[in-house]
């Protein structure tokens, strides 16, 4: 990756335009994009394994990462492939993780918004109305990994 980032493809519009962070005002996701890094990866990085530590929540700002949960020694494509905008690495919102129940890998060259989990959570609980948004995203983005999962 080149590390340029057009203004279209900068952390703030693609948290603007994410469904996740939807209904957040701009001055919060000013608040989150404060607490994050963009990040570059190459086509076959792994971003994370099962078993990792659980630091960040990941926005994909460019490129494709492979997403694949796995519990009791199954793997599945639980979400498959993400692409722009789509969030991953919810275990970061969730403070009794004890590791990554998932990996995430990159298909293509990626440029990812790695938000630091512990410090959106502190965000969180301090805007109550932000973590009450997000909260109903991440219970969304939950359900919806595990039913992928459950439907093979």
């Amino acid at each position: 990756m080149t590390g340029v980032t057009s203004p279209l493809h900068t952390p703030f519009s693609v948290l603007r335009q994410a469904p996740f962070f939807a209904g957040l005002s701009d001055a919060q996701l000013h608040a989150i994009t404060l607490i994050s890094r963009p990040e570059d990866w190459a086509q076959h990085s792994r971003i994370y394994n099962i078993g990792d530590p659980v630091k960040s929540l990941y926005v994909l700002l460019d490129g494709k990462v492979r997403f694949a949960i796995g519990v009791g020694g199954r793997n599945t494509s639980a979400g498959d492939v993400l692409e722009r905008g789509q969030v991953f690495g919810w275990a970061a919102l969730v403070p009794e993780a004890q590791g990554r129940i998932a990996t995430a890998s990159c298909a293509t060259d990626c440029r990812v918004l790695a938000i630091d989990g512990a410090r959106l959570l502190t965000l969180m609980d301090a805007d109550h109305t932000m973590g009450y948004r997000i909260m109903k995203q991440l219970n969304l983005l939950i359900t919806g990994t595990f039913t992928s999962f459950a439907a093979g």
